[in-house]
């Protein structure tokens, strides 16, 4: 069950550290300890609203790649309803003629729920392309300004744990980072950092 997983490996995935970042992005922050649960109906209103988007993409995943991509664009974070849950919609175009054709455009959407009995948040990826929701979803809670999120899935035959990263920077400023790791969270590989900026 992956609220189990994401328990048993808080520990580990708190102290760990990126593999490969692009260039002028700051390593992740280690998490305060967590000791009370807490309200956090309220973590991703920072998100709230529109903001400039720079993407780096590691295109080629686990096979010790340093071929980052880059790209611009957009992320836009909308309230559902007025209710804790949240929408985002991304696009963003490659800015250096590297990616493939079918790489040179990314968009994405992305539901978020607050679950107020667990204190966790529930993250799904929508692809609207082919009317689907990644499956499993990313699961997780803010410690501090920092969120962390996790689900095991399939990754070309291997079973593996992605790892969202969410960091509050500030009020014009914010970074997302998305990493895999095939041995159970000992070793973690980046393979997307955006920052947001107002």
């Amino acid at each position: 069950m992956i609220l189990a997983s994401c328990s048993l490996l808080c520990a580990a995935l708190a102290a760990s550290m990126p593999s490969a970042a692009p260039p002028d992005v700051a390593p992740n922050v280690a998490p305060p300890p967590q000791l009370l649960a807490r309200d956090g109906a309220h973590d991703f209103d920072f998100l709230i609203g529109d903001w400039n988007a720079k993407v780096w993409r590691l295109p080629d995943r686990l096979v010790g790649s340093n071929r980052w991509l880059a790209y611009e664009g957009f992320s836009n974070h909308h309230k559902v309803f007025d209710t804790n849950a949240n929408l985002e919609q991304f696009e963003a175009t490659s800015v250096d003629g590297k990616a493939p054709p079918e790489a040179r455009t990314l968009r994405a959407q992305t539901l978020r729920m607050y679950n107020p009995a667990s204190h966790q948040w529930t993250i799904y990826t929508l692809d609207l392309d082919k009317g689907e929701l990644d499956t499993p979803p990313q699961v997780g809670q803010f410690t501090g300004n920092r969120g962390e999120f996790l689900s095991q899935q399939d990754y070309k035959g291997r079973s593996i744990i992605i790892r969202f990263v969410w960091l509050d920077l500030g009020p014009r400023s914010a970074r997302m980072e998305q990493s895999y790791s095939a041995d159970g969270g000992r070793s973690w590989e980046t393979n997307w950092v955006c920052l947001l900026s107002r």
